[in-house]
Formats: structure tokens, sequence, C-alpha cells
């Protein structure tokens, strides 16, 4: 029957080939004309338009005095829509006479936390120093010969990640030296509606959470900058240079412009959303967060997991919508458990606007603590410093340790955070 069918689409095939056969010998063979094919319509998706950052609009808008002397803080990520970094741009336009640069220097080329040396940025042989890790007297020194300090660094929209804590120290020197600031404003890339975490406790403030502010605060740097400013005493002459085209709602692939890995494991903004999950256990140093892999932050698990299944299907049955946990094995290149064969999850972010990835986080540490009792994630005492720093309170890990519902855990900040919510209105500046 099978051979049946076969021969009867081959008849009809060949039959087919013979009628187009005949139809070409009765018309004329003149050359085919070839139409341009219609220019592909802009994805309209682009939320009507494109999105200019404030360094495009500074310079578009030629809001600069020749006679006044600028400093610009900044990394590799203060780049045009056409990746034209601002050290090469705006000494056209401004008298740059000193950068400075934040964690991971200059180039992004730095490990996170190490020292950095002064630099000298090539291209146009401007002295580069670096504000990271320096005391607040020693910052307001560095500013004290200049006019303007200009801030221009891509953000994550995370509270533990130390570039609006830069932007803090530099508008804190500006105030103390009577400079201004300006800052060049650039999406939040996880969008600026979602809020999600526990609020900063003022005894836990650091390098890595300064201020009482949500986890995942869904503002911009121009827009924390008015809230650190005010709410926060800072008191310096601020101006913030607003993005043209960008809305609240959008993530980093709404706005067309290019990503640059913002520090060397967060090569694209897709890896934010399981960093906020995976990056807070992984200053505790035990169960891996991927870094060593190429997957950074998308990765939970360690050497004594040898049946990734089990793991994964035990935080399908906890975790809520967005996120899809495949089991999988990892051997680190370097950093924590190199060479070492490890048993893992590796996270899915199926729906971002469904993923809660700061509670996400949470319930692995809880999951982890329930299948794995023999691996103590706080055995590294020396690690509970940081790890309460990032987490804003040492009261996480005491739940943690508790064997509390996560559940529980986030339904204890939400008056927190709607607090802050409703605070935070007056210092919007996108709708």
């Amino acid at each position: 029957m099978q051979h049946q069918k076969f021969s009867l689409r081959r008849r009809i095939t060949i039959i087919g080939i013979m009628a187009m056969l005949i139809l070409q010998s009765c018309v004329s063979v003149s050359p085919p004309v070839v139409a341009e094919m219609p220019p592909q319509p802009i994805v309209g998706e682009m939320h009507s338009g494109f999105v200019k950052s404030g360094l495009e609009v500074f310079i578009e808008n030629r809001n600069w005095d020749d006679n006044l002397k600028y400093g610009l803080l900044a990394n590799q990520s203060c780049v045009d829509r056409n990746l034209v970094h601002g050290v090469q741009l705006l000494p056209e336009y401004i008298n740059l006479v000193l950068i400075m640069s934040p964690e991971h220097g200059l180039f992004g080329a730095e490990n996170g936390g190490d020292l950095i040396g002064e630099e000298i940025e090539p291209s146009s042989g401007i002295r580069a120093v670096t504000t990271y890790r320096q005391g607040q007297e020693a910052i307001n020194e560095m500013v004290a010969d200049l006019d303007v300090i200009l801030f221009d660094i891509q953000d994550i929209g995370v509270r533990s990640y130390t570039f609006i804590y830069s932007m803090s120290y530099i508008m804190k020197a500006a105030a103390a030296m009577g400079k201004k600031v300006i800052i060049l404003d650039r999406p939040n890339p996880i969008n600026g509606v979602q809020m999600e975490g526990n609020i900063l406790k003022p005894e836990f403030s650091s390098g890595v959470g300064r201020y009482p502010i949500p986890y995942r605060h869904g503002m911009t740097n121009g827009e924390l900058a008015l809230l650190f400013n005010t709410e926060f005493e800072i008191n310096c002459d601020l101006e913030v240079v607003k993005m043209e085209g960008w809305t609240r709602d959008m993530w980093f692939e709404d706005t067309g412009l290019p990503w640059v890995p913002t520090s060397p494991h967060v090569p694209d903004a897709s890896t934010i959303l399981p960093m906020i999950s995976t990056g807070t256990y992984g200053e505790l140093h035990v169960l891996s967060e991927g870094v060593g892999v190429t997957i950074p932050f998308e990765f939970a698990g360690g050497p004594w997991i040898t049946n990734p299944h089990d793991f994964a299907d035990a935080l399908k049955t906890r975790v809520g919508e967005g996120i899809i946990f495949r089991p999988t094995f990892v051997k680190p290149y370097y950093g924590r458990f190199k060479g070492q064969v490890c048993g893992g999850v590796q996270l899915y972010v199926s729906d971002p606007e469904q993923y809660k990835p700061y509670l996400v986080g949470l319930q692995i540490l809880a999951v982890h603590q329930e299948l794995y009792p023999d691996v103590d994630l706080f055995a590294n005492e020396g690690r509970w410093g940081m790890f309460n720093k990032v987490m804003g309170d040492d009261q996480i890990m005491k739940d943690i340790q508790a064997g509390k519902d996560p559940l529980e855990m986030e339904a204890g900040w939400l008056k927190d955070l709607n607090d802050f919510a409703e605070m935070r209105k007056a210092y919007l500046l996108y709708n």
C-alpha cells in the first residue's frame, strides 16, 4: 500500500513537470523582470521609534559651555548607537580634561572587586582615574579642578551593582566642592515598572547597597540621582539629560540601542534577570552561580548534585511562572569548582513579565537546603557579611537557615516595597 502511494505521487510529479515544459514552450523566453523587494517595515514593535540615550541628546542639544572644564565618569558602556565611545565624541564639543571610572575600570576588563590603577584612554591620551574603592575625600580631590562632571554608565537596575553608588559618591563630591553633575541618562534594561525585594536596612549600608531601596528598583540612573539627591540629602547642583523615546515598559531589546557588556560576567542584557536569582547566593561561595562557564549567572549547582533531574523537578514544583529549569552538567574553566563536573540546572527565562527573579533566588536556596542538607550553604562564615550586605538585611539568611518559606518572606517586605513605590513617584521622568 505504501509503495502504491509513492508510485502515485511520483506519477503526479512527472505529469506536473511535463505540463510546465509544454506551457513554457508556448510563451516568449524573454528574461524575467526582477522586482525590488519592498523594504522590511521598521519593527514598529520598536515601541513607536528608537530610543536616544542621554549622551546623544546632550550632543544634539549643544547645551554646553566652552569655558568650563569637564570630567567624565564612564566606562565601556558610554557609547552612541553606532558604538562610538563618548571619549571620542565629547572632546569635539567640550573641554574634557579628566576621565573617571567605576568598578571594573574604564574598559570593563578588571574583575569585580579588584583594585584599579591609573589608566590612559588610548584614543585621546586623557588621564583616567578610578573612584572605585576610593574614600570620599579622595574623590573630592579628584574633582577639585573641574567645573562639571558628566556621568554616563549603563546600569542594570539592581541594588547591589556598584555603578549607582559611584554616581552617588561623585554627587557628594560635587556638593562638597561646589561643582555641577550632569547625568546622561540610559535605560533601565529590565524595565521601569517592576520592582522586587526587601528594602535595604541602613545598618547594612555598603558599597553594594548604600541606600534603602529595593533589590530591583525599576528606575533609571537619572531618576535614582534625583531621588538620592533629595531623599538622602546630597543636595548637589544636579541636571539630568533625559533620553528620548524611552517608556517604562521597555526591556532593553525594545530600545534599539546596542548592548555593551557592563562587566565581565554580564555579556548581554538577558543575563540580568537570572543574575538577580543566582548572584545573591553566589556571595556565599558554595553553590555555583555559573561564573566560570559560558553561561554566567544562568546556572545553579555543584559537584555534589549527581542527578540534576531531582533538583530541576523540585524547583519546578516550588517556583512560579516565567522560568524553566533545565537539568544539566557543567565543568567550570576557572573560579569555583574549576575542572570539576557540577550537576545542576540552567535557568531559562520563558516569560520575563511573570518571572520574579529575587524570589526565585531564595527558592533555589530553600529547595537546596531540603534536598542536600549535608551541604551547608552557609558554611563559610567569612562570607556572611558580604551576603547580608548584598541582601540588605541579615534576616534573609536567618529565615533560610530556619526553613522559612520564601513566599512568607516576600509577604513580609511588601508593605515597605509599596511605600518605596509611592515615594519614588516624585522622581520618575518617564511614562
